[in-house]
């Protein structure tokens, strides 16, 4: 056993959709400080162009504007990527929520919210199959990582009947996936983070607020996540310590929605 290489990822070339920031950042951070070739996507040209911009203090990084809730944005990263050589990690990861009263739910948000979380990720990962089939071998599989929340484990505290649900279903869509693609010499993993900082968590915790900030924390130290603990999780699953894995979800949240639902 090479202990020393066991979380190496050196040399293998990563995707995280929406690695603007947030916790696609900080995922794409991780994997450029450990050696990746990093390509981001995220919808607006100036955020990822400024990400990019941060993250090739630390390697190659490659920026690239696209709205992958559609099929014209699938495409150009699509096209992008599976031209320039093997993928050996895949992270889905961009995301988005929407919150109201059942009974004012607008039909417009809760399709918006099933179209970026659940269906986006389908169509990412059935676009980059020639390059991440390419990456693959039996010793070595080309990595599928899917971003879920603990909130599609528990009822949320909040009416966002949409982001539980897309969440609840990129879980089981990821199992389903993985067994399919083991052929193929490619894992599927899902991570369920618990409370990270971003732009989306902002609008319902205020971090400057103690009330907020305590509903937030974790069981387990009392504190919302760091990107190093998002970080660890993906390189473990991408690395050779992870490559015997398929299917699993890990809850990433210092116990939230495990060990206190």
């Amino acid at each position: 056993m090479d202990i020393a290489r066991l979380f190496d990822v050196k040399g293998k070339t990563a995707l995280v959709t929406g690695g603007s920031g947030g916790i696609g950042y900080m995922i794409a951070t991780a994997l450029v400080q450990a050696g990746c070739r990093v390509v981001i996507c995220s919808r607006k040209q100036t955020d990822i162009e400024a990400a990019a911009d941060r993250l090739r203090a630390f390697g190659a990084v490659t920026a690239i504007a696209a709205d992958i809730a559609t099929e014209a944005g699938v495409a150009k990263v699509a096209a992008a990527v599976n031209g320039a050589g093997p993928l050996h990690i895949l992270v889905n990861n961009a995301g988005t929520s929407w919150g109201a009263p059942i009974d004012r739910f607008p039909r417009a948000g809760f399709e918006k919210v099933l179209q970026l979380n659940l269906l986006a990720p389908f169509e990412m990962t059935k676009a980059m199959l020639p390059a991440l089939r390419a990456a693959g071998t039996a010793e070595d599989p080309a990595r599928i990582i899917n971003i879920a929340s603990i909130d599609g484990m528990q009822v949320p505290q909040w009416e966002s009947y949409p982001y539980s649900a897309t969440k609840a279903g990129i879980i089981h869509m990821g199992r389903h996936m993985g067994k399919f693609l083991a052929d193929d010499h490619i894992s599927v993993n899902t991570i369920a983070p618990g409370f990270f900082p971003s732009k989306m968590t902002a609008s319902v915790v205020d971090l400057d607020n103690e009330a907020d900030m305590a509903a937030a924390a974790s069981p387990l130290g009392g504190r919302i996540g760091m990107a190093e603990d998002i970080g660890g999780a993906v390189i473990y699953l991408s690395s050779r310590a992870g490559a015997w894995l398929s299917g699993v979800t890990i809850p990433v949240g210092g116990g939230r929605g495990t060990i206190d639902n």
